[in-house]
């Protein structure tokens, strides 16, 4: 097998939560006095990467963070309605059988991720790095590297955004993509990921092979 390090995304990734964000973001755009979405603007947005979206929306970059607490606290409210995208619980039940280590560099909270993984899957993932800033996957990418006493040519972060590839280039990983997520598969074959995965079937597929 190509990799003995599979690092996950979650958002998008893993878990379904892209229409939970829909719902909620004009929710606390007055709060922190950013741009509303119209529901027309959804299909452009998903080509931007993070720093032309906050662009976008007219929000700080100082502002992210704060954001990014508040939606964690908000999902907590409402984890109960947000769930795996079918076949990723087999995913990495396999991925696990075959003895590949697992972990998730997430911007989510570790509490919100057990609550929808559930102790079973958790106990597959032998690292959590949550709560990451907007721009600050690399470090915790590099950290999760460290731990794992894997070497770079043998480990990949996947991600559903252009930002997850970028952190996994940067650091000098293999980036994977899926089609499933937050940016288009367009925008994320333009950041030439040295894998992109059609559907999660594929992914085990190519993981494995």
């Amino acid at each position: 097998m190509k990799y003995k390090l599979v690092i996950f995304d979650f958002d998008g990734t893993l878990a379904n939560s892209f229409p939970w964000l829909t719902k909620i973001v004009n929710k606390v755009a007055e709060k922190f006095q950013f741009r509303p979405i119209n529901q027309s603007e959804h299909g452009l947005l998903r080509n931007y990467d993070a720093t032309k979206l906050l662009k976008h929306l007219g929000l700080p970059l100082w502002k992210a963070p704060l954001l990014g607490s508040h939606m964690r606290k908000l999902m907590a409210d409402d984890i109960h309605t947000i769930p795996l995208f079918d076949g990723i619980d087999t995913l990495l039940r396999k991925l696990a059988h075959n003895k590949i280590k697992l972990a998730v560099v997430s911007s989510n909270s570790v509490e919100n991720i057990g609550q929808v993984l559930g102790q079973e899957l958790m106990s597959l993932i032998s690292q959590f790095e949550c709560g990451v800033s907007i721009f600050g996957k690399g470090l915790k990418l590099r950290k999760v590297l460290a731990k794992s006493g894997i070497p770079e040519t043998e480990s990949i972060y996947i991600g559903d955004e252009i930002r997850d590839i970028d952190a996994a280039n940067h650091i000098g990983i293999s980036s994977g993509a899926v089609s499933w997520g937050y940016n288009t598969v367009e925008s994320l074959q333009a950041r030439r990921p040295s894998e992109l995965f059609s559907s999660v079937e594929d992914l085990a597929k190519k993981i494995l092979s």
